[in-house]
């Protein structure tokens, strides 16, 4: 083994007032990442460009070292769903939403309020992809809870923007309290564009007349649920996505479409585990037993895999749901299980090999969004053989060392020389 790299997802933030003006890094009690950041190189960094508040698409492929320009969610998502595309084959990313009415075009919330299980989702699928009817060839896939993929089989550009008024490509949106609904648009004047942005404009129309009067839908208004019935679609792409290998050979912790999607692009081999299904109402008791699982898996595939391996990828999700919730007290507790769980093994096992610690974008409570903020990141060991006691992995002290470009992260940190 030669290094391990970790991402936080959206673990950087703003001060809080809940949590006296601190950051929830700031905030939480992480006596062994405290261990380790002493003894570690603290810099800081923007995964994508300053200004851009990046998607975890972009910000990751970013920090991997290619171009954030091609990180099209919708075929790595569905890389990691385990679907077989072509080329010319258009795929979204898309999220079951809720929407007042099509008159209004209110769109309440993004995720149908996070509640929605996986049974609903796929009984929801099933009814699009038999009811909805299109000129052309569709197939759509549910995922996770609101998660899901669309894929039109063919040959279609791309080249159109996002039905999704949270999302430009590859970046997030500053959006109002009550965001109105956007449809597709083609960037050119082609025909292929038009009617890439025509029928995806189509199938959210006509998916929704199917799922506003399905009985899925109905029950959860009866419960008092937000009702799934609003496909959102971002982040079109038109081939499978697929980058040239790392440096050494590597293996990755998967267990979200994302994270999986972006491992086996960059022909990396893949440790994962079924994540529980979502059954109940209490969204952030199953991202707590979720997080719990991912860290003795990450554990499990270190102890067994150091030998094996140069590199390891993990990638700890479950700290970017809360800033979207603003919830700023259950992303110091998930920071804090971390810590507890994790880097106090991590400290004892990294040895002298390196480690990088970072987050791919900020994920504020306060704005409920990703942010433009730098993001913190940490590199062990200190190479200068200088110990930093009372240095933190935070914000604040990223910011006193050295601005780092995204693309250069892991030349300059992971394989640089000493």
């Amino acid at each position: 083994m030669k290094g391990v790299f970790i991402i936080l997802d959206g673990v950087a933030d703003e001060s809080c007032p809940v949590l006296e003006q601190k950051t929830p890094l700031e905030f939480a009690k992480t006596p062994n990442l405290d261990e380790i950041a002493k003894k570690s190189k603290l810099d800081y960094c923007y995964t994508v460009k300053e200004g851009v508040a990046p998607e975890s698409s972009s910000a990751i492929v970013s920090l991997f070292g290619y171009d954030p320009e091609y990180a099209p969610r919708g075929p790595l998502e569905a890389a990691g769903m385990g679907i077989h595309l072509k080329k010319g084959d258009l795929v979204f990313r898309c999220n079951f939403a809720t929407i007042d009415d099509m008159k209004s075009m209110t769109v309440l919330d993004s995720r149908a309020g996070r509640t929605l299980t996986n049974k609903e989702a796929r009984i929801l699928a099933k009814a699009i992809n038999e009811e909805v009817k299109l000129p052309f060839k569709f197939e759509f896939y549910s995922g996770r809870e609101h998660r899901a993929v669309l894929v039109f089989r063919g040959g279609f550009s791309d080249n159109i923007s996002n039905a999704d008024p949270f999302y430009g490509v590859g970046s997030v949106k500053v959006h109002s309290a009550q965001p109105k609904m956007v449809f597709s648009k083609p960037f050119d004047d082609e025909d292929d564009s038009k009617l890439a942005a025509d029928l995806v404009n189509q199938f959210i129309m006509k998916s929704h007349e199917v799922l506003d009067k399905h009985p899925v839908n109905i029950m959860r208004a009866k419960k008092g649920f937000y009702a799934a019935n609003l496909i959102l679609c971002r982040d079109a792409g038109n081939e499978p996505a697929k980058y040239k290998k790392l440096k050494g050979k590597w293996r990755a912790l998967g267990y979200n479409p994302l994270e999986i999607g972006i491992a086996r692009a960059f022909g990396m081999d893949l440790y994962s585990f079924r994540v529980d299904k979502f059954k109940g109402i209490d969204v952030y008791e199953h991202l707590f037993v979720t997080l719990r699982k991912a860290i003795k898996y990450a554990i499990k595939l270190l102890k067994r895999y150091r030998k094996k391996y140069d590199y390891f990828y993990i990638h700890f999700k479950e700290t970017d749901l809360p800033g979207h919730d603003n919830k700023p007290m259950e992303k110091v507790k998930m920071i804090e299980m971390i810590d507890e769980k994790f880097f106090s093994f991590l400290k004892n096992f990294i040895g002298e090999n390196k480690l990088i610690v970072t987050a791919d974008h900020a994920t504020s409570c306060r704005k409920k969004a990703h942010t433009d903020g730098a993001v913190p990141v940490l590199s062990y060991p200190n190479f200068e053989g200088k110990i930093s006691e009372g240095q933190r992995f935070i914000e604040s002290e990223g910011l006193k060392g050295r601005k780092i470009m995204g693309r250069r992260l892991l030349e300059e940190k992971m394989f640089g020389k000493k």
